[in-house]
């Protein structure tokens, strides 16, 4: 008996007919969620300063509430996680989520609430398994058990019943019992708090699990699988999982470890779904394994908006809701949750590829570009560069950051990357060329600037040690869960001191 069949004729299937409404419904879905999340929060300290009972149309919420980024928030949460509640949310928030900090502050804390436990993180993960389901009719995913690759948590400011960490410890800290049946490794386990350690009791209590899907980081799931294969003396992972069918990955780009996985991962029946659920919100999921670009999950409690790239940082930017989107440009993402987020800058850029349903790809962060020199480079520009360099060389990229030279001693400016090669390609500068022509076929302002080598010479690539990015985060503390490695920088600070880290000792 296939019960994965039973389980999806029964829930699953029907769920993702009602995903299908996406497509012709998305401005009336997108209302009502603004409509619930306003009429919530109405009585909280935050709607009552902005006025919410007279909300009545998204003029009205434009007008009456400013955008927000960490800065506006923080004050409010300070006073959260001291134990006052509603101030932007009505229930009680006892959870935090920790992500990478801000320009003044080492780490930001996001509330989380019940409800958005429920209706948006927890339902986004049940959505990844129907939309899974429905391109695979023959699966056997609830035959087994899935590996979920989590970070841990602490108490938060000593507040009983309080909690802040990795929003994926938040997220295993108070999963549904009947989930728990399903899932490895233990929750003891997969709270630990010091990485190394961690790995070796996950690699223990998984290695004879019959495991049918995984879902976590790409890069420090990665980790775990070398482990686990080095631990077996296997050479790909299905030796020692059979029945593995599936990785739900998330929090960077896939691309720079695609090549990583299908080296360790050899069966023609795996698949692989991108989902982006960030410590704000579950937002997306790759619904066809043919189309890169992830479905905008709209019924969730979170209601989008816009803001063009080029005017983020302007005094009064253009803002527009989701059925005025444009498709193939750039935006900044903005959220209002059913965590108390209000038109809350997320940092992260997106592009549409598709508005019936609104489906999107990544494209970069608002922070995480090189701009030094008018050439505007973002991370999905160097994703597709260094997919292509690889392609043409037999590299395998690990990890890498790139940032601006903006004037060495013959006064010349360049990029300089650092990447940490798992698989060195034919000839350096042959990848460097080879990356270098893609940033120009793809990014007309990147080609305008190399023009003649006048503003820009070619770029520079500097080999980094093994293990490099692994001991950088280590040094900061942030090994393992979300974190995450600066990939563009505009400025030398996080460059600086990996290239400390990479010289010969």
């Amino acid at each position: 008996m296939n019960v994965t069949k039973i389980l999806n004729r029964l829930y699953f299937s029907r769920r993702a007919k009602q995903i299908d409404r996406y497509a012709d419904h998305a401005g009336e879905l997108q209302l009502a969620v603004l409509k619930r999340l306003v009429g919530r929060a109405a009585n909280t300290e935050w709607g009552k300063k902005h006025n919410y009972a007279d909300i009545h149309t998204y003029e009205d919420f434009k007008k009456n509430v400013p955008i927000q980024t960490y800065e506006e928030v923080k004050p409010y949460v300070k006073r959260l996680r001291a134990g006052e509640q509603n101030l932007l949310w009505p229930s009680e928030i006892r959870w935090f989520a920790k992500s990478s900090g801000t320009t003044n502050d080492k780490s930001k804390f996001l509330p989380v609430s019940r409800e958005s436990l429920k209706d948006t993180h927890y339902q986004g993960g049940q959505d990844a398994v129907a939309l899974y389901l429905r391109q695979n009719p023959e699966s056997r995913f609830f035959s087994g058990k899935g590996l979920i690759l989590g970070g841990s948590h602490a108490p938060n400011l000593n507040t009983n019943h309080s909690l802040v960490g990795d929003l994926s410890a938040i997220l295993i800290e108070n999963i549904s019992p009947a989930v728990n049946l399903i899932r490895v490794p233990s929750k003891q386990t997969a709270l630990m708090e010091h990485f190394e350690p961690k790995m070796e009791a996950i690699a223990n209590e998984t290695i004879g699990a019959n495991v049918t899907s995984l879902s976590g980081v790409p890069s420090w799931m990665l980790v775990l699988i070398k482990h686990v294969l080095e631990k077996t003396g296997k050479q790909s992972l299905e030796q020692v999982w059979p029945n593995l069918e599936v990785f739900f990955h998330g929090g960077v780009a896939f691309t720079p470890y695609r090549e990583q996985y299908r080296e360790i991962i050899r069966s023609s029946k795996m698949h692989y779904v991108e989902t982006y659920n960030a410590s704000e919100g579950f937002f997306g999921i790759q619904s066809d394994p043919a189309d890169l670009s992830m479905l905008l999950m709209i019924d969730y409690g979170v209601f989008f908006e816009f803001i063009p790239l080029e005017d983020v940082g302007k005094e009064n930017p253009r803002i527009c809701c989701l059925t005025e989107v444009e498709l193939n440009k750039n935006y900044a993402m903005v959220i209002s949750t059913s965590a108390g987020l209000w038109r809350y800058m997320i940092g992260d850029t997106v592009k549409f590829t598709n508005n019936r349903p609104y489906k999107f790809v990544i494209t970069g962060r608002t922070k995480h570009f090189i701009n030094a020199f008018g050439e505007e480079l973002i991370v999905d520009n160097a994703e597709k560069g260094l997919a292509k360099a690889c392609a043409e060389t037999g590299a395998l990229v690990s990890d890498y950051s790139a940032a601006p030279v903006f004037m060495d001693a013959n006064a010349k400016c360049r990029h300089q990357w650092l990447v940490e090669f798992a698989q060195m390609p034919d000839s350096l500068e042959r990848f460097a060329r080879i990356l270098d022509d893609t940033l120009k076929e793809i990014n007309s302002d990147y080609e305008a600037k190399r023009q003649n080598d006048l503003a820009l010479q070619p770029l520079e690539i500097i080999v980094a040690r093994k293990g490099l990015f692994h001991d950088w985060l280590d040094n900061k503390g942030k090994l393992g869960g979300q974190h995450k490695i600066p990939r563009l920088s505009n400025n030398r600070e996080y460059i600086e001191e990996m290239l400390e880290l990479n010289r010969p000792v």
